[in-house]
């Protein structure tokens, strides 16, 4: 089992993706987490150099997750996409998004346990170029849930605020 770090200073608890945090009496909406590394290479079975998610900086449980990937050209796909112009192919930005989507999905308590795989993807579209010194921000929000064993998201991928990918990404949960 994993660990949050709570974001707020103010907070007095540190609180398990399978169990909701207390309840705020001052407000409905809950304090952002983040998931360091190290938590997520508990989360997720992806080792390098196919682990592409930094960092998740705002996490709620059940609902979304938002995760960095820093792109540097020290990355090993960079060698042949391209030696003369290095753009990050798109399907490790899905990829990217995908994991952040796993995230979100083996962290639902009534999900069953098991690996969380990429399924299908509807209405990507690519828009901008990804190249080493960006960073991308991969928003994931969980549209639905069917007999506990698939998912459906809806995921985007930005650089300084511009849109470069969209997707929406269904998962399913194998034993």
């Amino acid at each position: 089992m994993s660990t949050l770090i709570d974001v707020n200073p103010d907070a007095q608890t540190v609180s398990s993706p399978h169990q909701p945090p207390p309840a705020d009496e001052t407000t409905a909406a809950q304090p952002s987490r983040i998931i360091t590394i190290e938590e997520i290479q508990k989360l997720l079975p992806h080792r390098y150099p196919f682990l592409l998610v930094d960092r998740i900086i705002d996490y709620v449980p059940g609902k979304s997750a938002v995760g960095i990937k820093n792109v540097t050209v020290n990355e090993p796909h960079f060698q042949g996409h391209f030696p003369h112009r290095p753009i990050m192919p798109g399907v490790l930005i899905i990829e990217a998004m995908a994991q952040v989507g796993g995230i979100v999905l083996s962290n639902l308590p009534d999900v069953d346990e098991g690996l969380c795989m990429l399924a299908g993807i509807d209405k990507a579209r690519f828009r901008r170029p990804v190249v080493p010194g960006d960073q991308l921000r991969i928003a994931v929000e969980l549209l639905t849930i069917k007999r506990r064993r698939f998912g459906k998201m809806q995921a985007r991928a930005e650089v300084d605020g511009r849109l470069v990918t969209e997707a929406e990404l269904m998962f399913s949960i194998a034993d």
